[in-house]
């Protein structure tokens, strides 16, 4: 089992001040001009990345970040407050979620969109395995859910990346033991199925985000008030 999801060899070099301060200002802000005026993300990450001279990884965090201005309005007027929360149910893009948080838990590099909206570098790529921070994930998780009065979650996982049935089983254990009103469900394809949901979703995934009809970004609650890999432009 992993360890953990923090970061890898050289991300103090990728992502240090230097990166910072001089060339993702001005990668997002490019990228996100292109992004407006229609160009495709690929296309639009990789003639930046050219620019600046970023590696994949730089380019797969510019690609988090960015986003075109129009986008960033209508992902705003969907989003609900997390004091919002009292009474709802709440739909959770699960691997999305949990991984997240498991990489801020991990003491990753964390990434702020032009949307507000945190993401991170890791990836499930079929495979799932859980680590040393993954049932504190959980607890956070339930936490929050109580503390804001949630009626129910539901939690929604890909159904053939690898362990997801495993998760399933933890989910429901720990809401069990907990008295947690938790539904799991497993989906070949969460991004077709939550979109279409009438409740309030949870997910950093921006092509869900611009189809939703509301969304509350409860990371930024649960993020550490003294987290030191947060990369904001």
């Amino acid at each position: 089992m992993p360890k953990n999801r923090g970061k890898e060899g050289r991300d103090d070099y990728l992502f240090g001040e230097a990166f910072m301060q001089r060339k993702i200002k001005e990668a997002v802000t490019d990228m996100s001009f292109l992004l407006e005026r229609g160009y495709g993300e690929t296309s639009s990450c990789e003639l930046v990345g050219n620019r600046y001279k970023l590696n994949k990884r730089q380019q797969q965090a510019i690609k988090g970040m960015s986003a075109g201005v129009t986008k960033v309005i209508n992902r705003r007027n969907t989003e609900i407050d997390t004091s919002s929360l009292q009474g709802k149910t709440l739909i959770i893009d699960g691997f999305n979620q949990i991984i997240l948080l498991e990489s801020i838990l991990s003491e990753a590099y964390i990434f702020k969109g032009k949307d507000g909206v945190y993401r991170d570098l890791s990836s499930v790529y079929g495979t799932y395995k859980s680590v040393d921070q993954t049932e504190e994930a959980i607890t956070i998780f339930a936490d929050f859910f109580k503390k804001h009065k949630v009626v129910k979650v539901i939690w929604v996982f890909d159904k053939p990346v690898s362990n997801s049935g495993r998760m399933k089983t933890k989910l429901l254990e720990f809401a069990k033991k907990n008295n947690c009103n938790w539904e799991v469900i497993l989906e070949n394809n969460p991004d077709k199925v939550i979109p279409k949901s009438n409740h309030v979703v949870i997910t950093s995934d921006a092509w869900i985000l611009d189809r939703v009809d509301s969304w509350c970004n409860i990371i930024n609650d649960l993020i550490p008030t003294n987290f030191s890999s947060l990369v904001i432009v």
